[in-house]
C-alpha cells in the first residue's frame, strides 16, 4: 500500500490500523532548534480523541503520544521524529458480524478488490482513528507556524441544515472550544448538538461543514503550476475521512457574479498593497497574498448507522446487516482539529520552500 506520507520538504508518514497494536507516524524535515511543547500537542489530540461528548464515539482512548526520536532536552534534533499513539479500547467483537459483509458507503469493498483482503476491524486503515497521527504531526507544524506569526481557526459552521451565517470577522473563534459541536455561535451551537442528539437517538448520523482560517500567512507561499497553495490544501483536505467537498474563497457562490463584482482591488494601506476585498481566499495564481485564507470542507454523513440496511456479502448474496459498537453520530466536533492540523502541515511544508526558493 503506497500514498501513506505527505509533504515535500515537511512531510508526515503514518501507520497503523483501527484496531491495531498502535498508530503513529514519522515526521521529516522539521528544522532543528523547534522547542517542541508536550502539553500543547496533548491538547490537540484531546479535541480529536472520542469519548468526548453525547454527541462523539463514546470509544475510550488517551491518545498519549509517545516520542521516540528526534527531540532531545525538549527540543528538535533534525533528525525524523518518530512517535506512536497505543490503542488502549479495542472490542474487536462489535465487528465480526461484518466480516464478510461490505457495508454501504464504507471501504470494505474497494479495499477487498484491490488488496485481495481486508481488516474488518473498524475498517482497518481506512478508519478515521487513522487522522489521529496527522494531529501530532499538525500540531508541530503549529508550533513552527507560530514562529512566523501564522494562526489557524477551524470551526463548525453547519450541521445537516442548521447554518452559522455570520462572517467569520464577526465570531469570537476563542470560543469555539467552549462548545462540544465546535462552534462559537452559542445559539446556533445549541440547535446544533440537538439535531445531532436527535438523530443519534434515530440511529441515523448526519453530516455538514467545518469552516477554516489561516491569518497572518507571509504573501509568497506556494508553487504556481502543480504545487498551488489551494490545491495542496485541497489534497489536504479531501485526504480525510469523509471529506465529500472542499471551496476556498468565494467558491461555488463566486459563479453568480460578474468579473467587476468578483475582482479584488488593490490599495495601498501605509506600506503595504491590500485588497479591499477578498473573494480569491488570500491565494492569488496558487500563491498567498497576505490576505486571510479561508476555506470550507464539506462532510458526509458518517456511513455506520445503527438501523438495518440491505447488502451483500463477498459471496455476492443479498443479506440484511446493522451496525454495533460506538461510532460518531456526527464527525464535525473531532473534524475540526483534524482540519486545522492539515491545513498546518500544508501551511509549514509551503514555508519551508519559500524560505529557499530565493537569496
Amino acid at each position: 500500500m503506497s500514498g501513506n506520507s505527505f509533504g515535500k520538504l515537511f512531510t508526515i508518514t503514518t501507520f497503523g490500523e483501527s484496531h491495531g497494536e498502535a498508530l503513529g507516524g514519522i515526521i521529516d524535515g522539521c528544522p532543528a532548534g523547534l522547542i517542541i511543547d508536550l502539553h500543547f500537542i496533548q491538547s490537540e489530540l484531546d479535541k480529536r480523541k472520542p469519548g468526548q461528548s453525547k454527541v462523539t464515539s463514546q470509544r475510550k482512548e488517551s491518545d498519549k503520544a509517545e516520542f521516540l526520536s528526534g527531540i532531545f532536552e525538549g527540543k528538535t534534533t533534525g533528525a525524523p521524529i518518530g512517535f506512536i499513539i497505543r490503542n488502549e479500547n479495542q472490542k474487536t467483537k462489535d465487528y465480526d458480524h461484518i466480516m464478510d459483509v461490505f457495508r454501504p458507503s464504507h471501504a470494505d469493498y474497494t479495499y477487498e478488490k484491490k488488496y485481495g483482503n481486508r481488516d474488518y476491524r473498524g475498517g482497518g486503515r481506512a478508519s478515521a482513528r487513522s487522522t489521529v497521527s496527522v494531529v501530532v504531526a499538525g500540531a508541530i507544524a503549529k508550533l513552527l507556524l507560530k514562529k512566523s506569526g501564522i494562526q489557524i481557526n477551524a470551526y463548525t459552521s453547519q450541521v445537516g441544515n442548521i447554518k452559522l451565517l455570520k462572517h467569520y470577522s464577526k465570531l469570537n473563534l476563542d470560543k469555539t472550544n467552549e462548545s462540544i459541536v465546535r462552534c462559537p455561535d452559542e445559539l446556533v451551537a445549541s440547535a446544533m448538538i440537538k439535531k445531532i442528539d436527535r438523530i443519534r437517538k434515530e440511529g441515523d448520523t448526519v453530516g455538514g461543514i467545518v469552516s477554516c482560517i489561516a491569518q497572518n500567512v507571509p504573501i509568497g507561499l506556494g508553487e504556481p503550476v502543480f504545487d498551488k497553495l489551494h490545491a495542496d490544501l485541497g489534497k489536504a483536505m479531501l485526504s480525510i475521512n469523509a471529506v465529500k467537498g472542499f471551496e476556498f474563497g468565494s467558491g461555488f457562490e463566486g459563479t453568480k457574479m460578474k468579473g467587476s463584482e468578483h475582482n479584488d482591488i488593490f490599495f495601498k494601506d501605509g506600506k503595504e498593497i491590500r485588497t479591499k476585498t477578498n473573494h480569491s481566499g488570500g491565494i492569488q495564481g496558487g500563491i498567498s497574498n497576505g490576505e486571510d485564507i479561508y476555506f470550507r470542507v464539506a462532510f458526509k454523513p458518517v456511513a455506520t448507522i445503527m438501523q438495518k440496511q440491505k447488502t451483500v456479502n463477498a459471496k455476492g448474496q443479498e443479506v440484511e446487516m446493522m451496525g454495533k459498537g460506538r461510532h460518531d453520530p456526527c464527525v464535525l466536533p473531532r473534524a475540526v482539529p483534524i482540519v486545522e492540523a492539515m491545513t498546518a502541515l500544508v501551511l509549514a511544508d509551503h514555508l519551508l520552500r519559500k524560505n529557499s526558493s530565493k537569496i
